[in-house]
């Protein structure tokens, strides 16, 4: 593989994001856990679903990484100028895949849209296609929060945990990490149907983003730097304060890694985001992250998005970097 591929995968993906005539991984890698998990529903019984989601982990996690490694051999297996430009513009489509930044301002710039043309009910549903959250009875400033709490959350493990493995161990590595993920936003819930079934996915999602939810609160501080540093000179202070509110706010959530991009968001942009949330009609009473509580969060919103286009463009560039120095070292 070449050096500068992050890079061409990251612009493939601004370019083409997810088209819905080319089969995409994930797509298959959900049809595999709803099959293996009604398998194992059918052979484990309810004293042993803890048991029954390991399994499920296994055989979803393993065979997803032995499959990349095989077409990853295969792709860089040819010799032929042509064959070898092929090779390498299917593995960097491949790359391109683990990562989801269009799909992710896509789906925020929607939501943000139904509102300027007061369509509140347009923009409930369309948040709620992004969110686990109920959306019915959320109001104008609650839908523009929930949207910023999903880019900042899903900038991590959509964009920069995916990144990080694609660097790190290529195409099995990513793909692996993109079950874990999958198998997760699945089954990794805690009602009654999955507390222990999907006990063993979430744990392990846990562990696979704890590294790059801290990376990305960092990317965060440092993209507020240089985007309020440019817009209105305020970076330094934003990017403290960034700091600031994701070391005192990243613990506010239920999720061990979810609040730390969440609270970098908030203190970047001056913002408060968590608070009281409806799950499956329940009520979860969840922590404040922020100081900022009469924000605009409509500009919020928008400066969300530049935001998160600013840290993932310093993410690749520091990864293409690595892998340049790397490259030269040897």
């Amino acid at each position: 593989m070449t050096w500068p591929y992050p890079l061409f995968a990251f612009i493939l993906d601004l370019a083409i994001g997810d088209p819905r005539w080319i089969p995409h991984p994930v797509t298959v890698i959900g049809r595999g856990i709803s099959w293996s998990e009604r398998i194992l529903r059918n052979t484990f019984n309810g004293s042993t679903e803890q048991a029954a989601g390991v399994v499920l982990v296994a055989v979803i996690v393993l065979p997803t990484a032995a499959g990349a490694f095989a077409v990853n051999r295969f792709l860089f297996s040819f010799s032929g100028t042509l064959t070898m430009i092929i090779g390498m513009f299917l593995f960097i489509y491949l790359a391109s895949t683990t990562l989801a930044l269009r799909g992710l301002i896509s789906s925020a710039r929607r939501v943000m849209e139904a509102l300027d043309h007061k369509d509140m009910v347009d923009a409930r549903r369309k948040l709620a296609m992004i969110v686990g959250r109920d959306t019915e009875n959320l109001g104008k400033d609650a839908v523009l929060r929930a949207t910023i709490e999903t880019v900042a959350e899903n900038l991590s493990d959509g964009f920069i945990a995916p990144l990080l493995y694609l660097v790190t161990g290529g195409l099995p590595l990513a793909f692996a990490y993109k079950a874990i993920n999958t198998l997760d936003s699945m089954v990794g819930y805690k009602n009654e149907k999955y507390i222990r079934f999907g006990w063993a996915a979430a744990r392990l999602d846990d562990l696979a983003n704890y590294v790059p939810a801290r990376l990305t609160g960092l990317a965060i501080a440092a993209a507020g730097y240089i985007y309020f540093g440019v817009c209105d000179r305020s970076g330094l202070r934003r990017a403290r304060n960034s700091l600031r509110i994701m070391c005192r706010d990243g613990r506010n959530h239920t999720s061990p890694n979810s609040g730390v991009p969440e609270a970098a968001m908030a203190g970047v942009l001056d913002v408060r985001l968590g608070g009281p949330s409806t799950y499956g009609g329940l009520v979860v009473e969840k922590p404040f992250i922020g100081d900022g509580e009469t924000a605009d969060y409509r500009v919020a919103a928008t400066q969300t998005l530049g935001i998160a286009v600013v840290a993932s463009s310093l993410a690749v560039v520091l990864s293409t970097a690595v892998l340049w120095a790397l490259r030269n070292s040897q």
